[in-house]
């Protein structure tokens, strides 16, 4: 489980998906959120370096996500993302669904996934929607989506920003497991 559950497996209530959004702007402060999706990759990589694969595996505390897991729900979110930021680019308010995190790192096997392959992954998705979120116009940005759980939200003012405070939550989170288990924490 990851430190801040966005479960859409049972209704989200209006105060969590609230305290939810308000850390990702928080952990993004005024930082330029394509800057950050810029550097997430790399800073990905590096926050993993020298774990062995037993520490790669090992959860923060049970119940929680190993560092292997975290990677594995950073590139699923990608995917998630670019399908996410691709409706509204190409449809008007689409309504798009939440999706149970949780349920996905338990059922998809996120505890098996092979840590380079989720890095490579996440790297050549992040690098497609870069390649979009650039292109899109000032017009692009303002488009909408109606999030099953969180209501509207824009492209520019909201999707992007989320996304990179979501980056920057998940290398927090990985720092921490590498406390708590006792791997070498870098100051990156």
């Amino acid at each position: 489980m990851s430190e801040l559950s966005n479960n859409a497996s049972t209704a989200a209530q209006p105060d969590q998906v609230r305290v939810y959004v308000n850390s990702l702007f928080e952990a993004l402060g005024s930082r330029e959120p394509l800057e950050v999706l810029a550097e997430t990759p790399a800073a990905l990589r590096r926050s993993v370096a020298g774990l062995t694969p037993v520490q790669e595996g090992t959860p923060e505390r049970p119940g929680k996500w190993s560092v292997r897991q975290v990677v594995q729900h950073l590139a699923d979110s990608e995917l998630v993302g670019g399908f996410r930021f691709r409706m509204v680019l190409a449809h008007d308010a689409p309504e798009l669904p939440g999706y149970d995190q949780d349920l996905w790192a338990e059922r998809l096997r996120y505890q098996d996934a092979d840590l380079e392959t989720a890095l490579a992954d996440f790297a050549t998705l992040r690098a497609l929607n870069l390649r979009l979120l650039r292109r899109a116009t000032p017009d692009d940005l303002r488009r909408v989506m109606r999030h099953s759980e969180r209501g509207d939200e824009s492209l520019g003012s909201q999707m992007i920003p989320m996304y990179a405070g979501h980056d920057l939550r998940h290398l927090a989170q990985i720092r921490r497991i590498r406390q708590a288990i006792g791997a070498p924490v870098s100051s990156d």
